[in-house]
């Protein structure tokens, strides 16, 4: 996860090399030459805000810049075309209608009582000894190569489940499981499973940020494949590479989805679920679809025992973000307010000792109910 910070127009105009932010207009959003040509010399073209046209800098700089100083931002650079999505698909979003509150409770609870925290467990220490989960980092094929396996696993039991890598520029690959439903539509529950630390190379166990996350999404997909779960609409589990890099896994995905005129029907991101001093689920009403987001907000007291709090984020702070811009409907939720999220994370003191997983169980449950539910929508 990345946190906002105002200061981020005054840092960017500082910024050594960065070249212009006034980056030239380009006619339906599409890359112009000159883009390409600053792509192609290695620069990159980053955004910290909604009407920021962006600015091109080295990825030194970026992680200079914004990653370290935990600056919210999309890294736009291959997905210029994106920005134009969510405009197109506005009527679309509008006309999603999602239930006022939950009405599949016996179905989804039957489902949630068979969510094992000690999986949690597991899998969190598994992805959280790798040395470093950075995107360009010496350990991007290794922690991929975990991430894969882990799906594979969790889905191993119900052979309709489908598992891919998704390919991007870098060498650490997005990961998506894909439950087919009845329907072509789809329902999603996405986490970034890459880390950073105080540098690129540092230690970066990512136990929170997002180690946490990735665990309630594995063990949500392994317990509706162990009980043969089958949908109406599809459901697909998203492990997302690059987060930390500007959402750079998931605007690929959201960006090919776009394009290829995938009916999305919800997105729900979370990103940071087991450090919570004040023992609350926390749902975010900014950069998502407010009728989504109101649905959501309806499950928590029903599939969790932790009462609800509401926040804002920022601009580009996790990838919910990514899917919004595409013009899919989606919603953040995480385990704390900002002011009280865990104070490890980005660091190498972000580490399994810092974990709840009583408090990842209760995102787990959730997340099981969110997903009956949403296969009805």
């Amino acid at each position: 996860m990345v946190q906002f910070a105002t200061i981020a127009v005054a840092l960017l105009a500082g910024a050594g090399q960065a070249l212009s932010a006034a980056v030239e207009s380009r006619p339906g959003s599409l890359p112009s030459r000159r883009d390409m040509h600053l792509r192609d010399e290695g620069l990159r073209l980053v955004k910290t805000s909604e009407d920021d046209p962006g600015t091109w800098m080295t990825e030194e700089e970026k992680f200079e810049k914004l990653i370290s100083k935990k600056i919210g931002f999309m890294d736009i650079t291959e997905t210029i075309e994106l920005e134009s999505f969510g405009l197109d698909s506005a009527a679309k979003i509008a006309a999603v209608a999602y239930p006022s509150g939950p009405s599949h409770q016996t179905e989804a609870k039957a489902l949630i009582a068979n969510a094992k925290q000690s999986n949690l467990e597991t899998w969190a220490n598994g992805l959280a000894n790798i040395y470093n989960r950075y995107y360009r980092g010496s350990y991007a094929a290794t922690s991929a190569a975990w991430m894969l396996s882990a799906v594979q696993s969790a889905a191993s039991s119900n052979s309709n489940i489908k598992v891919s890598q998704f390919s991007h520029s870098y060498s650490q690959p997005s990961v998506i499981a894909k439950l087919p439903g009845t329907s072509s539509s789809v329902v999603i529950v996405s986490a970034h499973y890459d880390s950073v630390g105080s540098s690129t190379s540092g230690r970066a166990p990512g136990a929170d940020d997002n180690a946490s996350g990735v665990v309630v999404v594995l063990e949500a997909l392994r317990v509706l494949a162990a009980a043969g779960y089958a949908p109406k609409n599809t459901l697909e589990f998203h492990f997302y590479s690059g987060e930390e890099g500007g959402l750079l896994g998931s605007r690929d995905i959201f960006n090919n989805y776009a394009s290829n005129s995938v009916d999305v029907l919800a997105v729900v991101n979370q990103d940071m679920t087991g450090y919570s001093p004040n023992n609350v689920i926390a749902v975010y009403t900014d950069y998502v679809n407010t009728a989504l987001t109101n649905f959501v907000k309806t499950l928590v007291p029903v599939y969790s025992s932790l009462p609800l709090s509401l926040d804002k984020c920022g601009y580009g702070c996790s990838d919910h973000a990514s899917a919004n811009s595409a013009g899919f409907p989606s919603a953040y939720v995480c385990d704390e307010n900002m002011a009280d999220s865990s104070p490890y994370i980005h660091s190498s003191q972000d580490t399994i000792a810092t974990l709840s997983f009583p408090h990842i169980l209760e995102h787990t449950k959730f997340t099981i109910g969110f997903l009956v539910e949403g296969s009805y929508f």
